[in-house]
């Protein structure tokens, strides 16, 4: 079983939408038309390349969203590859989602189909900068690319000193597996290039901000009125990607990590 489907969104749950949109549209996201499948208030805000969707509803948050269609038949392929849901909605008559934890926790869920318009006009980076990945801590990085690597399917780079770190295309998002113990909760990575730009806003809207937090050289960090942390640095700390043609394979990822030596 392969084939996570297509990224949609960080999904993260907050009490007061609108507090929360009205953050992330101050630092320069534009809010996207959301469409009426969902019951709840819900809203979403990009930058062009990253989404994140704002749920009024309780669940594991955040959780890292993609689109598989025919959802019904996927779900079935990963029962049968040993996959345990967290939660399953599947119904003719119902909008399909299902939900499963990687092994540190974390819930990755698939829809059956978008539920908001795309704004491809929008594409300009918010004063975070450029958007690069979302990061998730692990305790064992290799242990945690055993659910991954099949799910995910293309490597992008990693690194094992100081900390072991590896970058996955998933469904057309970065995604990172950071065994640093300097972050506490799957984050937003950005590169910055206006840091007085930065500064000034934080300061002039008094943001919850926090210098050199620690995590991989980042200057700082912002943390949204729902508790989603964005970290901000002069540079992507893993440098460019570098490009792996073949699927990870577990029982090759010891091959995998002697190419990046």
């Amino acid at each position: 079983m392969s084939g996570i489907g297509h990224f949609l969104e960080i999904s993260v749950q907050a009490r007061d939408v609108p507090e929360s949109l009205s953050f992330y549209k101050m630092l320069g996201f534009n809010e996207l038309q959301t469409g009426d499948i969902w019951s709840h208030k819900y809203g979403v805000i990009s930058d062009g390349a990253l989404c994140i969707g704002i749920h009024d509803r309780e669940f594991d948050s955040p959780a890292i969203t993609f689109v598989q269609h025919d959802l019904a038949r996927h779900a079935r392929s990963m029962a049968d590859h040993g996959f345990d849901f967290s939660f399953m909605r599947l119904d003719e008559d119902s909008f399909n989602e299902i939900g499963v934890k990687d092994r540190d926790g974390h819930l990755v869920t698939m829809v059956e189909a978008r539920t908001f318009h795309a704004d491809e006009e929008h594409d300009d980076d918010s004063v975070c900068g450029t958007w690069f990945e979302v990061t998730l801590p692990v305790r064992d990085a290799m242990r945690a690319a055993r659910f991954w690597g099949p799910v995910a399917g293309a490597i992008l780079t990693m690194r094992e000193e100081p900390t072991m770190h590896m970058r996955f295309d998933a469904g057309g998002m970065a995604l990172g597996l950071s065994e640093s113990i300097a972050l506490e909760q799957p984050s937003l990575c950005f590169k910055c290039r206006d840091k007085q730009a930065l500064k000034k806003l934080v300061n002039a809207e008094g943001l919850t901000y926090d210098k050199f937090p620690g995590f991989e050289g980042a200057f700082g960090v912002l943390t949204a009125p729902e508790g989603t942390q964005l970290y901000v640095f002069q540079e992507d700390f893993l440098g460019e990607s570098i490009e792996v043609d073949e699927d990870v394979d577990p029982d090759e990822i010891d091959e995998i990590k002697k190419k990046f030596k």
